[in-house]
């Protein structure tokens, strides 16, 4: 995955709790060396920043890839949301009226290229955004990119034309250029955008608008060759990898630590060991045996332990993380009765949300969540569409509203879930929750890594209807106002499939408002339209937002200085030192 859209407000988007003051007690000195170990349950979703989406890839981007835009990790709430300078000098204030921004590239950034050490140039950039559309393997974040740089959206288009070849993409991205992109000299990059945009600076951030060095269009994006012959331009680089099963990282020869501002690089080593479960990983991290976690969610109970013992291991991040229900309007199955709106209602309705924040492990990790916009999203605020008392749900009203759609027996629904961490037990809570309405889920588990990108992202599973309803999450993909990353790729439809919005939602009304927002130039107006275009969403009912998650994080007691990282909602991986 993975913003305060228009104007940027510091106090949106991550909110920072630490259990003690203790939390954040590091050695007196840094200390360099030493194999940082992290434990997790899946395999990283992409190796290629162009493609990769998940919000625990960025942890991994953090280590080996560099953006013009980045944040710097720390526990101030304030400081690490605010975009830093990264590959380019400075974060530039656009000019010709907001349309208009020129970036400027350090001195010694470099790619650890087969040949030995080489320049990133701005060329590099260009590049990168140009395999953003690649036609065989594309970034879920394109969206956000192609109508707002002049001119991208005719490469794009001309680029949708081209065989999934690595001859024939080659050809094209050398061949034609972007329109808003200049590169007049080896260090300046400048982008002309078609409307203002305040949060396009945050867009930078994200790993899919990486510069790419030349070497990778000998490769299919994201392929075994790529992977085989990763290029890094971090601190660290990839020296093995198995798949489901070890990713070792080294550092990387070719970084400099004075051309890098934000990585202090002080572990020589991380090495990321794949397929533990979350109890194994948190036993682990307490006998000293690992010491950061990468995607695992504490069980309920572990957690309960933890926070009773008075652990200062322990710290929790709001990060706008949503739950939701993703509704399948598009199949046949039971006569088309998901396309009722009556139908979607009803599930409304029928939802115990308060059981599910209660499976989670209570409220200081969950809360229930009635819109698209989670807390700390701007645009986010308390409104609920279909309430219930004490959000516990509301059979009666749901079983109603089945029988006045034609369906005064219930109905039986298919149900996917990610066979991961707390999900079954959440699945099954859900599953009895609509059982009182009359609503029957035949549950399907799915394997993590495969649940979104072979599963939920494969257009024909929705169209042949092998699911009905699918919990799925979402984080907003940047950091400060972040409304335009939910909205944008889950609930817009221009013509062409967006990966994150199976249904191929739209409500134009809603379309309409969001551009307002966008184009705002103070931040109550952009919340106050945000929230507008939640509630028409909402009266759409293409979703069913259960909760608003926090990410509790906890590490083994040799890790010093962990200080939060907000893409990737976790301890800086190249920032911590080890005490042991």
């Amino acid at each position: 995955m993975a913003f305060d859209r228009i104007r940027f407000t510091k106090r949106t988007m991550v909110s920072f709790l630490a259990a003690t003051c203790s939390t954040f007690a590091f050695a007196a000195d840094p200390q360099t060396g030493g194999v940082l170990r992290i434990v997790g349950t899946a395999d990283i979703d992409h190796f290629d920043p162009t493609s990769a989406a998940l919000v625990t890839s960025n942890n991994f981007m953090r280590a080996v890839v560099r953006q013009l835009i980045s944040y710097e990790s720390s526990t101030d709430e304030n400081l690490r949301i605010e975009p830093k300078g990264d590959l380019v000098t400075e974060v530039p204030q656009p000019s010709d009226d907001g349309l208009t921004y020129t970036f400027t590239l350090r001195d010694g950034v470099t790619w650890n290229t087969p040949s030995g050490p080489r320049a990133i140039v701005a060329a590099d950039f260009e590049r990168g955004v140009k395999r953003m559309c690649n036609p065989a393997l594309g970034s879920a974040a394109l969206t956000y990119y192609v109508d707002l740089i002049k001119g991208m959206g005719a490469f794009c288009e001309g680029f949708a034309k081209v065989e999934p070849t690595v001859e024939a993409m080659k050809a094209y991205v050398e061949g034609n250029d972007i329109e808003g992109i200049e590169t007049p000299d080896d260090k300046t990059i400048v982008i002309h955008l078609t409307e203002t945009a305040g949060d396009f600076v945050y867009m930078l951030s994200l790993p899919t608008a990486a510069p790419a060095p030349i070497e990778v269009l000998d490769y299919l994006p994201d392929g075994p060759d790529y992977r085989s012959n990763f290029i890094s331009s971090g601190p660290y680089t990839v020296d093995e990898y198995v798949p489901d099963g070890r990713i070792h990282l080294v550092r990387n020869p070719a970084w400099k630590a004075e051309s890098d501002p934000l990585r202090k690089a002080y572990v020589d080593e991380i090495d990321i060991t794949l397929g533990i479960q979350p109890d194994a990983a948190i036993q682990q991290l307490q006998a000293g045996d690992a010491d950061m976690t990468y995607d695992i969610t504490i069980p309920p109970a572990t957690l309960h332990l933890l926070t009773a013992g008075g652990d200062d291991k322990l710290l929790t991040m709001s990060v706008g993380r949503t739950a939701f229900l993703f509704v399948n309007t598009v199949s046949d199955n039971n006569n088309g009765a998901l396309k009722d709106i009556r139908v979607r209602q009803a599930i409304q309705y029928a939802i115990d949300k308060a059981a599910i924040v209660q499976q989670m492990g209570g409220s200081t990790l969950a809360q229930p969540q009635n819109g698209i916009f989670g807390p700390g999203v701007l645009g986010y605020h308390e409104f609920d569409l279909y309430p219930s008392e004490g959000a516990k749900g509301d059979p009666e009203k749901a079983k109603a509203l089945l029988a006045e759609a034609g369906f005064p027996d219930g109905i039986k629904l298919k149900m996917p879930y990610r066979n991961q961490n707390d999900l079954p037990a959440i699945a099954q809570t859900i599953q009895a929750s609509l059982k009182k309405a009359g609503i029957e889920i035949e549950l399907t588990p799915v394997a993590a890594a495969d649940y979104y990108s072979k599963f939920m992202t494969n257009p024909l599973n929705t169209k042949e209807g092998n699911w009905d309803i699918a919990p799925v999450g979402w984080s907003p993909d940047w950091v400060g106002g972040a409304a335009r990353s939910v909205f944008q790729p889950q609930f817009t439809f221009n013509g062409t499939h967006q990966t994150y919005n199976y249904t191929d939602y739209n409500n134009p009304e809603a379309n309409k408002i969001a551009q307002q927002a966008i184009n705002a130039t103070t931040s109550a107006d952009a919340a106050r339209l945000w929230g507008e275009v939640d509630q028409l969403v909402m009266k759409d009912a293409p979703v069913v937002p259960y909760v608003a998650e926090k990410i509790v994080l906890y590490r083994g007691s040799a890790v010093q200085n962990f200080q939060p990282y907000a893409l990737g909602a976790q301890g800086d991986w190249t920032n911590v030192w080890l005490d042991r």
